[in-house]
């Protein structure tokens, strides 16, 4: 039987899911270990950071209590020196801060999904997030870390036993995150849907997300929005990704510019299709099986049925307009539909097919690589290593700048 004759039955009942739910396990009620203990501690807790230091002060408070070593990637908006300020006037803080170069990349680090094509698709999208993710585990392998939380620097994270339980669950698992309910992680389109009253969940995020780094081989995150969604679908496939509860997000206006649903669309819908198309299939089929029988057919349906997601939530939206409800909001909410719709119109399914191969041959090439990445004993064999010059470590009452060359 052929990987076309497999998929065909399926596509009559394909749909853009408001939940995956289902592809995760909750373990938010299960007993969380102590910080202490080395069942719950965490090795380092690693923000790719690109807003201004002040956002940074929670992270760098929580590292500070839970005693763990905390690794600041900047870029953008985050100053080094403002960084390194705040750790040192804070008790009990240890930090690694690593100003990362614009456009960099390290020679070994894999970039067929950054492709023409796909920067093209992603309406020229810039965002060096999966590179510093992918930086963090890196460094995490280089200095022989067994488990790492990412935290995004909008996050705020209570000092209950959800940081405990999230090192817990690295115990038996790859990776393990929480969900965003306050404020929705969500997609701008997501966002519009909910707005227009319909049913619109969330899921695990990469803005929270522990990973084992020494249980190889490690996923990639590729050069897309919603990267954390393919970082972790193997273990949505098999359905068993932990999540251990929630966290909080800064608010922000998901309608503030019609690029945001530019860029995001293209993600947005990979990500979305691919999760569709995991949750209609067997868990007892190898992932990369499952991958390969993702056709040009299917993501031709996925496609009609994000124009029909999109036009839908307009629909709505646009009645709540003529009866005089928050015009602002929902003509803002409106014109980023159409912007992610017009963006939409570019993308061919083979378009996507193409994509899930890159990242497939991304991950193989990635997975070659970190697999040989042995630790290192000082920070400065492994700044050399990342191909990184300066960087600076930081405690309370000490700050001690490096530059190689």
């Amino acid at each position: 039987m052929t990987a076309t004759s497999l998929a065909a039955p399926r596509l009559l009942s394909v749909q853009q899911r408001p939940s995956h739910t289902h592809l995760s396990r909750d373990v938010s009620r299960s007993q969380a270990p102590s910080t202490t203990s080395r069942c719950g501690r965490l090795d380092a807790i690693i923000v790719p950071a690109s807003r201004p230091a002040s956002f940074l002060q929670p992270a760098i408070e929580l590292a500070a209590y839970l005693g763990v070593f905390l690794v600041v990637l900047c870029s953008k908006q985050t100053r080094t020196e403002q960084v390194a300020r705040r750790v040192a006037r804070t008790p009990g803080s240890h930090a690694l801060i690593v100003p990362i170069p614009e456009a960099w990349r390290h020679s070994e680090f894999p970039s067929r999904t950054s492709d023409i094509q796909f920067q093209t698709a992603n309406a020229f999208r810039v965002s060096d997030l999966s590179a510093k993710r992918n930086l963090g585990l890196l460094l995490a392998r280089l200095r022989g870390w067994n488990k790492v939380a990412f935290l995004d620097d909008d996050i705020t994270l209570s000092r209950s036993g959800n940081i405990a339980r999230l090192a817990g669950q690295l115990e038996n698992h790859q990776v393990a995150g929480m969900v965003v309910r306050k404020f929705p992680d969500n997609s701008v389109v997501c966002h519009a849907r909910r707005l227009a009253g319909f049913c619109q969940g969330v899921f695990v995020t990469g803005a929270v997300l522990g990973v084992q780094c020494n249980d190889l081989p490690l996923p990639y995150f590729p050069d897309i929005y919603n990267e954390d969604w393919f970082f972790f679908a193997e273990e949505a496939a098999k359905r068993s990704l932990p999540c251990v509860g929630q966290a909080s997000q800064l608010e922000y206006d998901p309608f503030d510019s019609p690029d945001r649903p530019r860029r995001e669309e293209f993600g947005d819908l990979l990500a979305e299709g691919l999760y569709a198309w995991i949750g209609e299939n067997s868990i007892s089929v190898k992932f990369d099986e499952l991958l390969r029988r993702v056709t040009t057919a299917y993501w031709s349906r996925f496609i009609d049925v994000r124009h029909e997601v999109i036009n839908e939530a307009k629909t709505k939206l646009s009645r709540f307009s003529d009866s005089g409800g928050n015009c602002g909001i929902v003509s803002a909410a409106i014109d980023s539909l159409v912007a992610a719709e017009s963006q939409l119109a570019t993308i061919s399914a083979e378009l996507c097919v193409n994509f899930v191969n890159a990242w497939r041959d991304d991950v193989r090439d990635w997975q070659t690589f970190s697999n040989g990445v042995i630790s290192v004993d000082h920070i400065r064999a492994a700044m050399e290593s990342l191909e990184l010059q300066t960087w600076t470590l930081a405690e309370f009452g000490s700050v001690m700048d490096y530059e190689e060359g």
